[in-house]
């Protein structure tokens, strides 16, 4: 079984990628869940945040530097596991479509393999993303209001009590909407760069830090440049007070055009957009390192 395939060392190469792109990524992502979140101001009222960089800025005025990484626990223990998943789903969706041990995957066939792994993440995912989400956006209460979560558990406490396992995964839908194209996206383009930098007459496998870091860096550019619109449905539904949206996206989505006009789709894109090449390129970065790790210990 070739390295691609080899569902265990992609697991555990995976893992490492994971915590690399959390600890890289989170600030950004904290600004992007604030942005999507922050209601529309009634007639008078002044916009919370005027952009990506007022976000920042009041953030960290106002609740110090380390607000950027509020709810990262939950990431950060989901997400690890979550990208091996997704690493060991690729690995499986490549052995699926070989017809001989070695075979070299087409651009389509990484997209399949890749879309594939998205379905494997979504029940890891989902709990993490709407723990995270709400302990992102409780500061946008109104002043003197105390904070409803104390934490990751207590979200996960208070959901449960709230509607059940079902409170919990709220957004599993949107979750898959957003993640099957973009999953796909992400492992096709990383590869398809891989073999386009990699030096003439080279197997596509000997890449420069550089390079590893400048193709996975395209490709968290060319993921999130597909799922944004469903990853604004999915933070609206995830946040939510419960029974808001009685049918799901669908309703979030017609508030969101009737209220906001289609604009408010992409609302987040700037921070999306700085966040994920440093954060998608420290993932490939860790997974490659550690692959390679694995190959000298002959695994």
């Amino acid at each position: 079984m070739s390295s691609k395939t080899n569902p265990v060392t992609n697991f555990l190469a995976g893992g490492v990628g994971g915590a690399c792109t959390v600890i890289v990524g989170h600030p950004f992502d904290t600004v992007k869940v604030r942005l999507q979140t922050m209601p529309k101001p009634k007639p008078g009222e002044v916009v919370p945040f005027k952009g990506t960089f007022d976000c920042f800025r009041q953030t960290v005025a106002k609740e110090g530097f380390f607000a950027l990484y509020k709810g990262m626990a939950a990431p950060l223990i989901g997400v690890s596991p979550l990208f091996a998943v997704y690493f060991a789903g690729c690995s499986v969706g490549r052995w699926l479509q070989q017809t001989h041990p070695g075979q070299e995957m087409t651009f389509l066939q990484n997209f399949n393999a890749g879309a594939l792994a998205g379905v494997f993440t979504t029940i890891i995912m989902v709990p993490g993303e709407r723990i995270k989400c709400l302990l992102q956006v409780q500061q946008n209460a109104a002043p003197g209001t105390p904070n409803k979560y104390a934490g990751p558990m207590d979200v996960a406490r208070q959901l449960y009590k709230e509607g059940g396992i079902r409170s919990i995964y709220r957004g599993t839908g949107a979750t898959l909407l957003r993640d099957i194209p973009a999953s796909g996206a992400y492992l096709s383009t990383y590869e398809y760069l891989k073999k386009a930098l990699a030096p003439a007459g080279s197997d596509g496998t000997q890449l420069s830090p550089m390079r590893v870091l400048f193709a996975g860096g395209i490709a968290g550019i060319a993921n999130w440049s597909v799922c944004i619109p469903a990853d604004v449905l999915k933070s609206r539904l995830q946040t939510a007070p419960e029974g808001k949206y009685p049918d799901g996206i669908r309703g979030v989505f017609r508030e969101i055009i009737r209220e906001e006009g289609p604009r408010a789709l992409f609302k987040g894109f700037v921070p999306v957009m700085l966040r994920a090449f440093p954060a998608n390129a420290a993932c490939f970065f860790g997974f490659e390192m550690a692959m390679e790790g694995f190959k000298m210990l002959g695994l």
